[in-house]
């Protein structure tokens, strides 16, 4: 659905994108994982057709971008992390507005409108003022708007940033509404736990480099290891971290609520109660860390933070 080879994009000196190659599959939601300034905005816009690659190709439903723009526009739903509404007006004449736009008129203007104000959950909104909708009402304005002319594609640039939890929460559920419907969706997120969550294949982007590319659970599994614990103890925790920042198996302790995260060296897991035994701590719990998408992230990327 989405071929993209060799890519890459100057400004200046700088290469934003340095020779990426990606392919999201029909049906995919395909998580962008970077850094601020790692390319990811710059990936999406000249998907977009907003912005021209230096060099390489891109194709969106086989047309190619730069040869084919318009027809490449027709398939794709494309919302950037900023973009403008028109605060005058009411969330039916916004939405009425766009979709003769996109060249629906009568009849099917009007079907169009009430599926996306359905679909969004905006239908009772749809009289209110966009001056007074929260940023999460507005988001899922946004989306309604890409959603119009019923598009193969969706480029979504942070469609959560700045959401409050709840509105988070609500955006997810609408993601994975259109994925069930059989859109193929290319998002960017910050929010590692949120793509976690959507994603069936991720890309993680360094400095325009692509560092990898692929399933979540694979990009999980490439760096979990037996090397980090969970441990509990009945009493006195800072002494039980004390004892086991002394032991030459630890590579390091440190506190997670009521319990202690404990990074050891090869091997060194079967050693743990035995250096708590020995200080006379009693160990109520012990279990292997569960490997999160932010692990996997700061460990394929040497350490880089979303």
């Amino acid at each position: 659905m989405i071929e993209i080879r060799g890519l890459t994009r100057l400004f200046g000196l700088r290469a934003a994108l340095d020779n990426v190659t990606l392919a999201v599959e029909p049906g995919d939601m395909y998580g962008l994982i970077g850094p601020n300034g790692a390319g990811k905005t710059t990936l999406i816009r000249i998907l977009a057709t907003v912005l021209k690659a230096s060099s390489g190709a891109a194709s969106v439903d086989g047309k190619d971008v730069r040869a084919h723009s318009a027809s490449v526009r027709r398939v794709i739903g494309y919302m950037p992390d900023f973009f403008g509404v028109y605060e005058e007006l009411r969330v039916r004449h916004y939405l009425e507005f766009f979709a003769s736009a996109y060249g629906l008129e009568g009849q099917k203007r009007r079907a169009a409108v009430e599926g996306v104000l359905q679909l969004t959950d905006m239908a009772e909104r749809r009289e209110a003022a966009i001056a007074t909708l929260s940023r999460g009402m507005q988001q899922r304005l946004g989306l309604a708007r890409v959603l119009l002319h019923d598009p193969k594609v969706l480029l979504l640039d942070e469609p959560a940033s700045g959401l409050d939890p709840r509105a988070r929460i609500e955006i997810r559920a609408l993601l994975k509404e259109l994925r069930r419907m059989g859109k193929t969706i290319l998002i960017s997120s910050h929010i590692l736990a949120d793509l976690a969550d959507l994603c069936n294949k991720i890309a993680l982007i360094e400095q325009g480099k692509v560092i990898y590319a692929g399933g979540v659970k694979e990009a999980m599994a490439q760096v979990a290891s037996e090397d980090t614990w969970l441990v509990e103890v009945f009493e006195e925790p800072e002494r039980a971290r004390t004892a086991l920042e002394k032991q030459p198996f630890v590579a390091s302790v440190a506190a997670e609520d009521e319990r202690l995260r404990v990074k050891v060296r090869e091997g060194g897991g079967n050693a743990i109660a035995t250096a708590l035994v020995a200080e006379g701590l009693r160990l109520r719990s012990m279990s292997m860390a569960d490997v999160t998408l932010e692990d996997a992230f700061l460990k394929l990327t040497g350490g880089g933070r979303a």
